[in-house]
């Protein structure tokens, strides 16, 4: 009986796969504060100017169904009203849907943003300069592979 427990573990092993990272890398010459926002406020979290950078997993928040990485130039913006880029995202089984908007404002007008997954063959959001262009933003790619938010790409 326990090799057949044994055997059985062995065949679902290769099933369970990895899942990706929410990434955020800041290239911008200023830092900028981000907090990670569900059915909980995590944060803020500074990613420093010229290559900071955050990374969460993917998960399904429980209450919300995604989450919300919302980026201020401003350390108490998200509190303030001041103008957010906002990186939301919810895990789906194996996929993972992810888009970009701004709420107040735009934060990087004249910077280029690229939301990107490393899975070459997802669809990439770019913004050439920094502010949202018309139509919807929301794509879908594998949940196996980070997806990552370039500030000043």
């Amino acid at each position: 009986m326990l090799n057949n427990a044994i055997f059985a573990l062995a065949v679902a092993a290769p099933l369970v796969s990895a899942i990706g990272n929410a990434r955020v890398v800041n290239k911008c010459s200023t830092a900028v504060t981000l907090w990670s926002v569900g059915q909980a406020v995590s944060g803020p979290f500074t990613l420093a100017a010229n290559g900071g950078s955050y990374a969460e997993q993917f998960v399904r928040d429980p209450v919300t169904g995604g989450k919300a990485l919302k980026i201020t130039k401003a350390p108490d913006g998200l509190y303030t009203g001041a103008p957010e880029l906002i990186y939301a995202y919810s895990l789906d089984g194996d996929k993972v849907w992810y888009d970009l908007s701004t709420v107040f404002g735009d934060v990087f007008p004249g910077k280029k943003i690229v939301e990107a997954s490393a899975e070459a063959s997802c669809p990439t959001i770019e913004w050439p300069n920094g502010t949202p262009p018309a139509g919807s933003q929301v794509k879908t790619c594998t949940a196996q592979k980070d997806v990552t938010l370039t500030l000043c790409a």
